[in-house]
């Protein structure tokens, strides 16, 4: 019913209807990152304009548009302080494309669509280059496309359908270009790649921590990273992905030390590591923070193309710039390993010091603790076991919602609440160290993961956001203690995730299928990450080892630039080529008409090449007379041909061009005899 009614429609409100829908494609896909006034805006602007080309009605005036237009740029610098930069250069965009639909009055304002929304393609890369963002756009590419090819068919009434399959042919004919100039275009930097804003916020880990922070991790499924090991991964109880490390606490945050001693007198890393290297590959997700997650702990800088990675004095691997795209790189690991100073060292006073005035009870509770296990440094290893049993036979427990914490946060987890997830454990056990006197600090980054058995990678989510501890200890440096092994063991060693609460139809289908929901998405992801790695992980280098496949020894990017020219070379004579056979083809149906006229000619009836069908079939009729059937049926099959090109026949798909083809090879053609009076 929706198609007869679609066309029954005069041919223009047709097509400027299902140009809006395709606009309204093009702009629905930014709803997410535009604000939600232009949102609303574009889909009033939209409504609007399908009805008045339903009704027949009058584009509004210039002075509707000038209010639009007015009203846009006031809302955009309300909204974004400004009309430059990134965010509200694509509100503008998005609307701009919208109000041109309120003065699409001729082809060439419609040309102007199709360019704009072409461009506005683009921005959607901005915000997000995921699988599902490609295929919306290849959608709206096609339908573009469709709507183009329509409009350059100016004549009749052809069908969306037909327009459809001429578009479809076009991009599939530059589908080889498009792959030849993705696998072979330089990428040289700063051109390449599409270019992002490093103040916007992501989801992730911080470089500060307050209580209850990483608990809205848990919240988060998102992926942090993908890994993939050359040989068997370490146990899950090792798998601890390093971040940032947190010693400066001012009673309610804590940071990164900001140590006030000189820089001589700084903790080294004096990192020493034992037994053989774990090889993986990590494919980190775009986190907008200037470091890298590897497993504890790496000698060697992984390579990141175009960044500076180092490695600070806590283990730390910082970059020179913000991870705001997806990165993919190679490290190695040993998980027995050791680092710090061995002897004591002034600038331990970082990582003892607390704020006056916080936590009076914890206070009483260390200095309780010393009376019972003794002072001196020999008795530090003892007071941290002393206080892990404490943490496994003292009723504590591990829980997303321990309810708010308040001023004092470490006495109301060691004597009020007895709950709290990974940072309200280590914040507190940190504190009671520190209360000890013994060095201590808190890092931060990602703990677990889990196995596609479809690709072999391991897949670490957002949810798997961790914070744990470092004790100093003579003689031993920095020792990892995680106090949350010893309230959940299960949270680190048989990964038993903490999780928000699902859906009704999330849980109805994991009631239904429990394994349905889990082979979905690990199909998915296996999907995704192959995406990852072939499509946006398509680097330089990955270039040049194309080349070395190729049999070049030490390719570089001007090999790569001599093979892009080669090719496109010998695709333009192979374009070339084609085009000097396609002129000599022509049009089927005028070959077609062709072949009869020539055929006709031999037998007597002579015509100009301008001669169209009818007059043609009339001259058959006037050589050969009414009387003979061969020539009646030749003149039916000439109108017939004409009625093909410029007639709409009353069923369709009865007289094709196949057919009418067919029926040529099979006519019977009459003598040449005297014509008749």
């Amino acid at each position: 019913m929706a198609a007869l009614s679609l066309s029954s429609l005069p041919r223009e409100t047709r097509d400027a209807l299902f140009l809006l829908v395709v606009v309204a494609w093009v702009v629905g896909m930014q709803v997410g990152h535009v604000p939600w006034w232009c949102s609303a805006l574009t889909a009033g602007v939209l409504v609007w304009r399908a009805v008045l080309a339903l009704r027949g009605l009058p584009l509004p005036g210039w002075p509707w548009r000038l209010g639009l237009l007015l009203l846009t740029l006031l809302a955009t610098w309300a909204t974004h302080g400004t009309v430059l930069g990134q965010d509200a250069g694509v509100t503008l965009i998005v609307v701009l494309l919208t109000l041109k639909t309120l003065e699409m009055r001729a082809r060439r304002d419609a040309f102007v669509i199709f360019f704009l929304a072409f461009f506005t393609l683009l921005t959607h890369f901005f915000y997000s280059q995921s699988l599902p963002t490609a295929a919306g756009i290849l959608v709206a590419l096609l339908g573009l496309l469709t709507a183009l090819v329509n409009a350059h068919m100016p004549v009749g009434r052809p069908s969306l359908a037909q327009a459809a399959r001429i578009a479809a042919g076009m991009a599939a004919m530059g589908a080889p270009i498009m792959l030849v100039l993705f696998l072979l275009f330089p990428r040289l930097a700063p051109l390449w790649g599409v270019p992002s804003q490093s103040d916007t916020g992501r989801s992730g880990l911080s470089g500060e921590m307050r209580v209850g922070q990483i608990a809205e991790l848990v919240l988060d499924d998102s992926i942090a990273l993908r890994l993939r090991f050359d040989d068997a991964p370490p146990p899950q109880s090792q798998l601890y992905f390093r971040g940032p490390v947190l010693s400066d606490f001012d009673g309610v945050e804590w940071r990164p030390v900001r140590s006030e001693f000189p820089a001589r007198l700084s903790l080294a890393a004096n990192l020493s590591v034992a037994g053989d290297p774990v090889r993986y590959e990590v494919t980190m997700e775009p986190h907008r923070r200037p470091w890298l997650f590897l497993l504890e702990a790496a000698t060697q800088a992984p390579e990141v193309p175009g960044t500076r990675v180092r490695m600070n004095d806590d283990l730390q691997w910082v970059t020179n710039r913000p991870m705001n795209s997806l990165v993919r790189y190679r490290a190695e690991s040993h998980t027995t390993f050791r680092h710090g100073p061995l002897e004591p060292s002034v600038a331990l006073q970082d990582h003892v010091a607390l704020p006056p005035g916080y936590n009076p009870r914890t206070l009483a509770l260390a200095q309780q603790l010393r009376r019972e296990h003794g002072t001196g440094a020999d008795a530090n290893a003892r007071l941290v076991q002393a206080v892990m049993e404490r943490l496994r036979t003292g009723g504590y427990s591990y829980t997303l919602s321990p309810g708010v914490y308040g001023r004092d946060t470490a006495d109301e987890f060691w004597f009020d609440v007895r709950a709290g997830f990974c940072e309200h454990i280590a914040s507190s056990f940190v504190i009671l160290m520190r209360a000890l006197d013994i060095p201590a600090r808190i890092v931060t980054g990602y703990q677990g993961g889990e196995l596609n058995g479809l690709d072999g990678y391991w897949t670490v989510r957002q949810r798997d956001a961790h914070a744990w501890t470092e004790v100093w200890l003579a003689g031993q440096g920095w020792v990892r203690v995680d106090p949350t092994s010893a309230v959940a063991p299960g949270r680190i060693g048989a990964f038993e995730r903490l999780s928000a609460p699902e859906g009704a139809i999330a849980g109805a289908i994991r009631n239904l299928t429990p394994n349905l929901s889990a082979q979905l998405r690990a199909a998915w992801e296996a999907l995704n990450n192959s995406w990852n790695q072939w499509v946006l992980n398509y680097t330089q280098g990955s270039q040049l080892d194309l080349l070395r496949n190729l049999g070049f020894k030490s390719p570089s990017w001007t090999d790569l630039a001599y093979v892009l020219i080669g090719v496109v070379v010998i695709v333009s004579l192979l374009g070339a080529a084609w085009t000097l056979w396609e002129r000599q083809q022509h049009d089927p149906w005028l070959r077609l008409l062709r072949r009869a006229r020539q055929k006709l000619r031999a037998l007597g009836v002579d015509s100009a090449e301008h001669t169209p069908p009818r007059e043609l079939a009339q001259r058959v009729r006037q050589h050969w007379g009414g009387s003979n059937a061969a020539a009646q049926r030749i003149a039916q099959w000439l109108i017939r041909l004409e009625a093909q090109r410029y007639g709409r026949p009353a069923t369709p798909g009865t007289n094709t061009l196949a057919t009418l083809q067919s029926e040529f090879r099979q006519l019977a053609w009459p003598r040449n005899s005297t014509p008749s009076r």
